[in-house]
C-alpha cells in the first residue's frame, strides 16, 4: 500500500497482556519488539498505529470457532494505513492465519464486507485472491457470519494464508519490480482481474470510504464543482482545507490535465479495479520463472474503470517518486514491459489508450486528499498533512508539468500502439 511519511503513535510492546490495543494519541513512539514502517525515506521505527498483541489477536479469534488457541505472532507488516500480522496456532491445520487491524475511522465492518465481495466475485473466476474467514467459520463465500468484526475502535479481518512467495516484502511503495519479466507478468494478471472484475456492480464506496483509489470528482466534466462537493463528505477534510488557496491550486496545478481529460469522459466504462497495483501486493511464485501465485491487498479498491487502474499500476512502479532529483527517474522499460503483458490479455481500444494518458497525472488526486484529512484529523500530524497536499498532490502533478513527466505522458501513445502490436 502506498503512503506519505508519518508521525507515530504510543502503544504497548507485541505480546503486551492487554486484550485491546492502547488509544490512538498524537506524537508516539517506537515499539519494542515488532518493526517499523514503510516512511518516506525507508524504513522508520516509529509507527503510525500499534503492532498486534497476541492477546488482542486471541480476542478476536476467538469469534471465528473453527480456529485453535493463538500460540504467537511470527511477522508484523510494515506497510502503513493499519496493522497486520502473521498469526501461529495451535494444531496442524491451518497452521497460520493473517490478521489485519483498521480504526474504525478508516474501514468498518460494511466497509470490508464489499471488499471482501469483490474479492469473492474475483476468485469464482479463477483469480487468485486470499481466502477470508467467517466468523461462523466459514470461507470464502460460505457460511452466514461475517467476514469483519469490530471490537471497540477498531476493525479486523481474518484471512488464510496465501500462496507465493513474497518477493516485495522489503520493498517500498513507489518502487520499480525487480525485473522486466516481473513487470510483463504483473501487468497480464492485471489484465486478467480486470476481465474477471466484469458483472461486479456494487456502487463506488468513494464518498463513504477513505483511501481508496476513487474517481468519484475526477471523473466528472465539471471538475472543481465535483471535488468540492466530494471534499464535503470527507471526514475531516474541509477542516484541513480551511485557510489554504486549494481551489486556486488545483486549479493551476490539476486544471490543465483535467481539460485534457474532459472530452475523453464519455468512453469510460465502469468497474471496480484493485486501486493499488504493485510488486508487494502479489505473492510469485518460487525458482527464477516469473509468476503470480496470490493477488493481496484490495483495501484500496473502488469502482473506477479499467484503464484508471492501470494508471495507478504505472504510478506505482513506473516513476521513482521517493528519489525525483536522482538519474533514470522514469523506468520506461518497465512501464513498456507492464503494458505489453497487460495488452496480451486485454487489449486496450484507441480511446482506453487517450483515457490512460490523460489519467496518469490525475489518478492520485482523491487518494491524496483523503491523506491529508488522514494525518491531519486522525492522526493529529499537521506535518505529513502538508506533504501530502504539497508534495504528493500538488507537487506529482507539477512533476508531470515538468519535462520529465511531459517526456512521459509524450512517449505513451507510442508505447501503448506497441503493445496492441504485440497483442495476439
Amino acid at each position: 500500500m502506498s503512503g506519505l511519511p508519518s508521525r507515530l503513535l504510543r502503544d504497548q510492546p507485541s505480546g503486551a497482556s492487554s486484550a485491546q490495543p492502547p488509544a490512538v494519541v498524537s506524537g508516539g513512539v517506537g515499539h519494542p519488539g515488532a518493526p517499523g514502517q514503510f516512511g518516506v525515506h525507508g524504513v522508520q521505527e516509529k509507527r503510525d498505529w500499534p503492532p498486534l498483541t497476541e492477546a488482542e489477536v486471541a480476542s478476536v479469534l476467538a469469534h471465528y470457532p473453527a480456529l485453535p488457541p493463538v500460540v504467537a505472532i511470527l511477522w508484523h507488516s510494515m506497510r502503513p494505513f493499519s496493522a497486520a500480522g502473521i498469526v501461529q496456532m495451535q494444531g496442524a491445520s491451518p497452521k497460520t492465519v493473517v490478521v489485519k487491524r483498521h480504526h474504525a475511522q478508516l474501514r468498518s465492518v460494511a466497509a470490508l464486507e464489499a471488499e471482501h465481495a469483490f474479492m469473492r466475485h474475483l476468485g469464482a473466476r479463477g483469480l487468485p485472491v486470499s481466502t477470508v474467514l467467517r466468523t461462523d467459520g466459514g470461507a470464502g463465500g460460505a457460511g452466514s457470519g461475517a467476514s469483519a468484526l469490530t471490537q471497540g475502535q477498531w476493525t479486523y479481518e481474518v484471512f488464510l494464508p496465501a500462496q507465493g512467495e513474497d518477493l516485495y516484502r522489503e520493498t517500498m511503495s513507489w518502487q520499480p519490480y525487480q525485473s522486466l519479466d516481473h513487470a510483463r507478468v504483473s501487468g497480464a494478471e492485471l489484465a486478467r482481474l480486470h476481465k474477471a472484475a466484469e458483472g461486479f456492480e456494487a456502487p463506488a464506496r468513494g464518498e463513504a470510504c477513505p483511501l481508496v483509489s476513487s474517481l468519484v470528482a475526477v471523473g466528472q466534466e465539471d471538475f472543481l464543482s465535483a471535488l468540492r462537493a466530494w471534499g464535503v463528505r470527507q471526514p475531516g477534510l474541509a477542516q484541513q482545507l480551511a485557510g489554504r488557496a486549494w481551489e486556486q491550486d488545483v486549479q493551476a496545478a490539476l486544471g490543465p490535465f483535467h481539460a485534457v481529460l474532459r472530452p475523453l469522459l464519455g468512453a469510460v466504462k465502469p468497474c471496480w479495479g484493485h486501486g493499488d497495483w504493485h510488486g508487494s501486493n502479489l505473492l510469485w511464485a518460487p525458482g527464477p520463472a516469473a509468476g503470480i501465485r496470490s493477488v493481496l491487498d484490495f483495501g484500496m479498491a473502488d469502482r473506477t474503470c479499467a484503464v484508471f487502474d492501470l494508471a495507478v499500476a504505472l504510478e506505482r512502479s513506473g516513476v521513482m517518486w521517493l528519489d525525483l532529483a536522482g538519474p533514470d527517474v522514469v523506468v520506461y522499460p518497465q512501464i513498456q514491459a507492464l503494458l505489453e503483458g497487460y495488452q496480451n490479455v486485454r487489449p486496450l481500444s484507441a480511446a482506453e489508450r487517450a483515457l490512460l494518458v490523460a489519467f496518469l497525472p490525475l489518478v492520485h488526486v482523491e487518494f491524496a486528499l483523503s491523506e491529508v484529512a488522514y494525518f491531519g484529523t486522525l492522526l493529529k500530524d499537521a506535518a505529513s498533512a502538508e506533504v501530502a497536499y504539497t508534495e504528493y498532490l500538488l507537487g506529482h502533478a507539477r512533476w508531470f508539468a515538468g519535462d520529465e513527466g511531459r517526456a512521459l505522458l509524450d512517449w505513451l501513445p507510442a508505447a501503448l500502439a506497441r503493445g496492441v502490436a504485440a497483442a495476439p
